[in-house]
């Protein structure tokens, strides 16, 4: 829909105030003379000015023969002629000849004068002029209030109609109401805005449907936390108790419920830990302690060792076939959060050896993670980086995660500038790739 620039709507409106008062001039003075042409018009009032002075001279040169009917006669042909009337009136303002009896008055057009001879008073003459320019007056003020209404009309079609509409959607919105139809106009000006306004709307929308979804997933982690929490502690209330109550009796029994208690005060620990992680990287900003030469390799290499002992008691390998010059810009501490998680899961879940490769490609460094267990489902695919997600229904800790290790990975990957997905190996097993580019931007 093509549309108009105020300013020109107004110049529009202008012109048309001005042009319709003279098309009505135009079209009264055609109704009159039958011609379009105005300088007949300007020829009628010379000839009407002449018929004017020969019906004062004729007056004036008669001034005997006022009372002679004859005279009158002559008078009233001329009269009649000129479309004019006279009244002659006498010193003493008495009535002594009018043409027409019923004009009268000052509504007319008229001229007066007095008729002197020789010092002395002998009448008075009013002279009533035809309405020449009546119609063409009343003609051009009819067409100036036509064209007030015209544009008024005009303008609230195309800017305040559609001003309202606006102000009335707005309330709606206001009211939660998001699927409102905004008004179309043909006002440039109200269209930018109306555009402005959709964006504005979509862009509420969008955050308040992102709103609804943060306050969903704090009640999902909250919950999840809580029964996570709840799980190990009951547990380790349960053995403290039992330890209280003298139920451990022989030293190997209470050897056994001091390491479960320790065990459990672990994996709370951890919990805790990774929890405090996840908020920070989540909701809090933070800021990479930018290295220019972090070497990958000895990162993979120090994350195995650390769960070495941990593989061993599972009687799981580590293969690292991490190439040389793996060197990128990033934050150490961080890339060893998310290369530990990476591996924890990866020995949770294994049955047998786990390959590990880091090397270059291009201006990035790649690694990938492997290991010999069930791998992942298709439904696991579509949410194992999600927090708290274990692919487990009963959401049991049987395994000692707290479903927040990936998705810490994937954070601290993609704030580096990288990306970590999951994927299964063709010949089995879970296989986590990723990559990192070798000169991280500060976000």
């Amino acid at each position: 829909m093509r549309t108009l620039r105020i300013r020109t709507f107004t110049v529009l409106c202008f012109f048309f105030i001005l042009l319709l008062p003279w098309i009505f001039f135009i079209t009264a003075h055609y109704m009159e003379t039958k011609t379009f042409s105005l300088t007949k018009t300007h020829s009628q009032n010379e000839t009407l000015q002449r018929q004017v002075n020969e019906t004062i001279h004729l007056i004036e040169a008669g001034t005997d023969q006022w009372m002679d009917p004859n005279w009158q006669n002559q008078l009233h042909k001329e009269l009649q002629t000129a479309k004019m009337d006279v009244a002659i009136l006498s010193e003493s303002d008495q009535e002594i000849y009018r043409s027409n009896p019923d004009r009268r008055g000052t509504a007319s057009s008229t001229e007066r004068f007095s008729v002197i001879e020789d010092g002395h008073l002998l009448g008075r003459v009013i002279l009533y002029l035809p309405k020449s320019n009546a119609v063409p007056m009343i003609s051009i003020f009819a067409g100036l209030l036509l064209a007030f209404f015209v544009v008024g009309v005009e303008m609230r079609r195309f800017l305040l109609k559609p001003l309202e509409k606006m102000s009335a959607a707005a309330r709606e919105i206001a009211a939660g109401d998001w699927d409102v139809k905004l008004p179309l106009s043909r006002i440039t000006e109200i269209t930018e805005v109306r555009d402005g306004f959709e964006v504005m709307v979509k862009g509420l929308e969008t955050s308040y449907r992102k709103q609804v979804e943060l306050e969903e997933e704090r009640r999902f982690v909250t919950a999840a936390v809580a029964h996570d929490l709840r799980t190990p502690l009951f547990a380790l209330r349960g053995y403290l108790d039992g330890l209280e109550q003298g139920i451990a009796r022989s030293p190997e029994k209470i050897a056994k419920y001091v390491a479960v208690c320790k065990e459990k005060s672990a994996q709370l620990d951890r919990l805790v830990e990774e929890l405090f992680t996840f908020t920070k990287m989540e909701y809090l900003e933070t800021k990479l302690n930018n290295n220019p030469a972090v070497d990958l390799k000895l990162i993979l290499r120090s994350s195995i060792e650390s769960l070495s002992p941990l593989a061993w008691q599972k009687h799981i390998s580590i293969s690292n076939q991490a190439a040389d010059d793996c060197i990128i810009s990033g934050d150490t501490h961080l890339l060893e959060r998310a290369m530990n998680n990476l591996l924890e899961n990866a020995v949770r879940h294994s049955y047998g050896d786990i390959v590990v490769q880091c090397y270059e490609d291009g201006n990035k460094v790649k690694f990938t993670i492997r290991d010999t267990g069930p791998g992942f489902s298709s439904e696991e695919l579509q949410h194992v980086c999600e927090p708290l997600y274990r692919g487990e229904e009963s959401r049991n800790r049987s395994t000692g995660g707290s479903g927040l290790g990936l998705t810490i990975s994937q954070k601290i990957v993609r704030l580096h500038g990288g990306e970590l997905a999951a994927g299964n190996h063709p010949e089995g097993g879970a296989l986590l790739t990723g990559w990192i580019p070798k000169d991280v931007t500060q976000p």
